[in-house]
């Protein structure tokens, strides 16, 4: 398989270590998938930080918001026979799904694009709010339309996962807009500037038994409303984006169309990253598609953690040809890459119709 990206040698760059937990309680298990901005003559990153109590000996224990959006810590006996703790990222009791850890928002800065820390200056903890937050915000895409920011993020509760959208100018006021696409569907990426009087976005709605996890456009007048759904993306049978597939970060203006980076998992749940190519003037056609991964998880680091063999990206800064993309490994920590735009253009299979002869 062909692997695109240059690694960043300080990898990875930030870890639970690094992280503050937002509670004295509380235990930062996993930092991962950021979304990425330039703000102020720095490079920012909104990271997710998820966290849970210290586990106890024979207790399975895990916090969700209650309605006054504190955290409120649920305990359960390790050997309950009702207790389903199979897979890492979630808690099955009695039938009913929870997290195995909340997350929230971070906000971190760098003069150096690599080494990032909390700034003073400014507020840098996001938390849930309201009933549709109670399990946590996850997984936030940043992205710059006319000098506001504007972040569309998972929302996660015992109703399910829905995509909200927040803005701010300044990054010192939040405003909240709720939730603006419901569930299930999330890894909704905002096209960073409208196209013929159109904002359009992706986001990926789950299908049960019909359907499936495919990626999907809609376009909308005010960012909020969303309409015209089309689905514009499958998984591939036997691929590596076989089981499914989601956008990464804000799609990227070439010359040739609107360039997404996204996420595939297979049946192995084994994250890898491809690229598809929008058409420039109608991105709801394909022009091209990766046959074959352009980043997958190579290194111990993206191999080994909380959930292994993952790298999923939902952040990037552009500077010409580069991209530096920041993403999140074995769904524990932060690492780093670039890619040229040219050399990912040039890995694509054109999927226009030959011309009739």
């Amino acid at each position: 398989m062909s692997d695109l990206a240059l690694r960043f040698p300080e990898n990875p760059i930030l870890t639970p270590a690094d992280i503050t937990p937002s509670q004295p309680d509380m235990k930062v298990e996993c930092v991962l998938n950021p979304g990425a901005f330039t703000f102020d003559n720095k490079t920012w990153l909104l990271l997710r930080v998820a966290e849970r109590p210290e586990q106890k000996p024979g207790k399975v224990s895990f916090p969700i918001l209650n309605e006054k959006d504190e955290f409120e810590i649920l305990e359960f006996s390790a050997d309950d026979p009702e207790l389903n703790t199979s897979d890492p990222r979630m808690v099955v009791y009695k039938g009913v799904t929870y997290l195995s850890t909340v997350s929230h928002l971070r906000l971190l800065c760098s003069e150096d694009k690599v080494h990032f820390h909390e700034p003073d200056s400014y507020p840098t903890r996001i938390f849930g709010k309201g009933s549709l937050e109670s399990f946590g915000i996850e997984d936030c895409r940043v992205v710059e339309i006319n000098k506001r920011f504007y972040l569309t993020y998972t929302e996660v509760s015992e109703n399910g996962v829905g995509v909200g959208l927040m803005h701010t100018d300044d990054w010192q006021t939040m405003h909240r807009e709720g939730m603006i696409l419901p569930p299930h569907n999330k890894d909704c990426a905002l096209f960073p500037e409208k196209v013929h009087g159109k904002y359009y976005c992706l986001h990926r709605p789950s299908g049960i038994d019909i359907g499936g996890n495919f990626i999907w456009i809609a376009s909308s007048t005010d960012l909020k409303h969303w309409g015209d759904h089309r689905c514009i993306l499958n998984t591939r049978p036997g691929s590596w984006d076989s089981a499914r597939i989601g956008a990464g970060a804000s799609p990227i203006k070439t010359k040739e169309g609107w360039l997404e980076i996204y996420h595939g998992a297979n049946a192995h749940h084994r994250y890898c990253l491809g690229a598809i190519l929008m058409d420039p003037d109608d991105p709801v056609k394909i022009i091209a598609r990766s046959k074959e991964p352009i980043m997958e998880p190579r290194m111990k680091y993206e191999q080994e953690g909380f959930f292994g063999h993952v790298v999923f990206t939902n952040g990037h800064i552009i500077e010409g040809d580069t991209i530096t993309m920041y993403y999140g490994a074995s769904d524990t920590v932060i690492c780093g890459a670039t890619l040229s735009i040219k050399e990912i253009l040039a890995s694509l299979d054109d999927h226009r119709p030959s011309p009739n002869i």
